[in-house]
């Protein structure tokens, strides 16, 4: 088989965005709706919720009803002053990552300016042969098919070279429907068709290499 090419989304896969991230985005993502939509802050969470839920992402819920500017919005939300103090590394990422056998990419929701200041934070941005942000997409997040298919396309390589590594099951089902090998990073003890592979975090991808073979 020709090189693998390894798949890595960002939030909750290389880092743990849970405790000051998420929490930080997702006040933003509300006090926009309530700004542009003159919605108060429950109907605004609410709202931000149901999007997220029914289309895999706020944005596009934003975009599809209200006709919401992307570039706007994602500039807007994903403000960090105190992004160093926010992002939690794991020392050992870099040493990890360095030892997988293959090409590596990024393919995040994020807008680039998040997940390129995140991978300097983490220090392993160049590990990364391609940072594919939701702008790359066309604005089209995971778990659209576009995102996925344009990256192959772009890397010359077909589904059965490539190994998705994800927190999000959703975005798993599509790469496992194009014909990926898939790796879900999570805690718990359920099993599911479209993952190959369970791991807690990231930094057990090595041992189980043998299983994506």
């Amino acid at each position: 088989m020709s090189e693998r090419l390894w798949i890595f989304d960002l939030d909750n896969t290389l880092h743990d965005a849970t405790p000051h991230i998420f929490p930080h985005i997702n006040r933003s993502m509300t006090a926009y709706l309530q700004q542009h939509l003159q919605l108060d802050a429950v109907a605004a969470n609410d709202l931000r919720i149901a999007y997220w839920q029914r289309y895999g992402a706020t944005l596009s819920g934003m975009m599809r009803h209200h006709a919401t500017d992307p570039g706007h919005f994602l500039w807007h939300t994903h403000q960090f002053p105190d992004l160093e103090n926010m992002v939690l590394c794991e020392p050992r990422l870099r040493h990890v990552l360095k030892n997988l056998p293959g090409k590596k990419v990024l393919f995040s929701n994020a807008p680039q300016h998040y997940a390129h200041a995140v991978l300097a934070l983490l220090r392993i941005g160049d590990l990364f042969d391609e940072v594919m942000a939701v702008e790359h997409t066309g604005y089209r997040p995971k778990p659209h098919a576009f995102g996925f298919l344009r990256l192959m396309k772009r890397h010359k390589v077909r589904a059965a070279q490539c190994v998705m590594v994800e927190d999000s099951l959703e975005n798993l089902r599509t790469a496992k429907k194009l014909g990926m090998r898939t790796v879900w990073i999570n805690a718990g003890l359920q099993n599911v068709a479209c993952v190959d592979v369970k791991i807690r975090d990231v930094m057990r991808l090595r041992q189980v290499l043998h299983r994506l073979s």
